[in-house]
């Protein structure tokens, strides 16, 4: 197989703190040196979220543009994919770092339950995200925790709210949301192919689903997420180290797999994202 994987590292995330595991990066200085180290190991996606001082999450623009330059400086090519998530802010402020005009932002199209609580994405909310990508030329990576949202996605592509192709991530194995399951797997993939014949897809696995799911989506010819964010451990007796040994897995699934790891010049080719100026 020659198709080349895009691993994305999801460094941070809202959830995860440095007293479930002293790896997770917290401050915009340790997020840098963390993406850096996962990029020399095949990452050319980072998907982002920052914290404040205390380290809660936050939506803050300021702190959102310290990252994304960093990662610029240091990590050349790497695209930079902000989080437009719900635990970081409420409303329009969860969109407030967009302006930035990163490479690419997470979009979530549709609401649905999450373990404690209701991931919410009013119709309204979604639209003024995807009008503010659409505007400053950022492309979504749509965040399908559930069939419905393929669905929605492929229609806001079809009447113009989202530009074509679509780059789907097919999220399992959040609690109260789609499980790890390999059959519910291959019918999103026939689905987004069926509705969406253009798109690609990549697919991230939460806690111990981390690899299963990343060996799924190298398997089938899709691109992985793998990061601390979605899972803080190697194994059920073991913490990951840093995000670049979870990286490191996902490389090695991909030369089990034949499956080449794609470059920063070659992902930004498979996305239709501008040429850095690295």
């Amino acid at each position: 197989m020659t198709n080349p994987c895009i691993i994305c590292v999801a460094i941070t995330g809202s959830v995860p703190t440095q007293a479930d595991n002293p790896a997770v990066p917290v401050t915009i200085a340790e997020q840098i040196e963390s993406t850096h180290a996962a990029f020399e190991a095949g990452a050319t996606i980072a998907h982002c979220h920052v914290r404040d001082d205390a380290g809660k999450p936050t939506s803050d623009p300021e702190r959102f543009a310290r990252l994304k330059e960093g990662i610029e400086a240091h990590c050349p090519g790497m695209i930079v994919q902000l989080s437009t998530g719900g635990r970081s802010g409420a409303g329009r402020e969860r969109g407030g770092m967009l302006p930035l005009a990163p490479d690419m932002a997470s979009l979530s199209v549709g609401s649905n339950n999450f373990p404690t609580r209701v991931y919410e994405n009013s119709p309204d909310l979604v639209d003024w995200l995807a009008s503010e990508m659409l505007a400053y030329n950022v492309k979504p990576e749509i965040e399908a925790f559930d069939l419905s949202h393929i669905v929605q996605a492929t229609r806001m592509a079809s009447d113009g709210r989202l530009k074509s192709p679509l780059y789907v991530q097919f999220v399992m194995g959040v609690k109260n949301a789609m499980p790890a399951d390999e059959p519910i797997f291959d019918f999103y993939i026939e689905t987004l192919k069926r509705l969406a014949p253009d798109a690609q897809w990549c697919a991230a696995g939460i806690g111990p689903a981390q690899l299963t799911v990343n060996e799924w989506a190298i398997s089938k010819g899709g691109h992985t997420r793998t990061g601390l964010e979605d899972n803080i451990r190697l194994d059920r007796n073991t913490l990951a180290p840093s995000n670049s040994a979870l990286v490191q897995r996902a490389v090695d699934l991909c030369e089990k797999y034949e499956r080449p790891v794609a470059t920063w010049q070659e992902a930004r080719a498979i996305l239709g994202l501008q040429k850095s100026a690295a």
